[in-house]
């Protein structure tokens, strides 16, 4: 079970990031995957997700039409298509994994990446 977060960095407002999640077989072929992510002081908060399948996709209201979620399964990866990025988008980016229900509707997936830092700042 592995969940490998890249592609974070600094960004000015405005700008775009890609977060790449690469993740095992074993994961892509049973389950959800979701970004989580964490600003200093705040408590973990749910992104997006994208079903087993890719057929449903899922974004926080706040990052909607800004962020796309996709996965590439051929390449074992999950991407963070992040556009039009605010400085409150600054924090810890996590991928995760689980059921559906774990993923976005409890948020208590049980596989979790070791994370990518984002920072938007000018």
């Amino acid at each position: 079970v592995q969940l490998v977060e890249s592609g974070g960095g600094l960004v000015q407002p405005g700008g775009s990031l890609t977060l790449s999640c690469a993740v095992s077989r074993f994961i892509l072929d049973r389950y959800a995957v979701g970004w989580f992510r964490q600003a200093p002081g705040k408590e973990r908060e749910a992104v997006s997700c994208i079903s087993l399948r890719g057929a449903s996709t899922y974004y926080k209201d706040s990052v909607k039409g800004r962020f796309t979620i996709s996965r590439d399964n051929a390449k074992n990866t999950v991407y963070l298509q992040m556009n039009s990025l605010k400085f409150e988008d600054t924090a810890v980016y996590y991928c995760a994994a689980d059921s559906l229900l774990k993923v976005w509707t409890s948020k208590q997936p049980r596989y979790w990446g070791q994370g990518t830092q984002v920072t938007v700042s000018s």
